[in-house]
């Protein structure tokens, strides 16, 4: 999970730990590239706006990575615009989930892309 907000990133933690998800978290873009290489997760929750390296510039050096390009990334954002959700698609996110976050949508978008992605590998 990729969030620069420590309250944010602590309740989506929690939440995801008590349905039973294991959680690497980071604060910022270049840490996120370097922890994805690093720990190879199943699925990552990508902030949009974050510091030092923004998510979707974070999203395409982890794309970059051959060990990484199928994994599933999730972008979070405030940005609701169709022109922000066409730049997360062409950057590698394969969803897009707007702030404030609806839990039961992210719970089944998780489930959805993670069970795609185990079908395909």
């Amino acid at each position: 999970m990729v969030e620069d907000h420590e309250d944010t990133r602590f309740m989506l933690k929690l939440l995801l730990e008590h349905e039973g998800y294991v959680i690497v978290e980071v604060g910022d873009g270049l840490e996120a590239v370097d922890v994805a290489g690093r720990e190879r997760p199943d699925l990552v929750l990508m902030d949009g706006s974050l510091p030092g390296l923004d998510g979707l510039s974070a999203t395409r050096r982890i794309r970059e990575k051959e060990s990484l390009d199928r994994v599933p990334i999730i972008a979070l954002s405030g940005h609701v615009g169709e022109d922000f959700r066409a730049e997360a698609r062409a950057a590698g996110c394969d969803a897009l989930l707007t702030k404030p976050i609806d839990l039961p949508q992210l719970m089944n978008t998780l489930n959805e892309l993670l069970y795609s992605h185990s079908r395909a590998a």
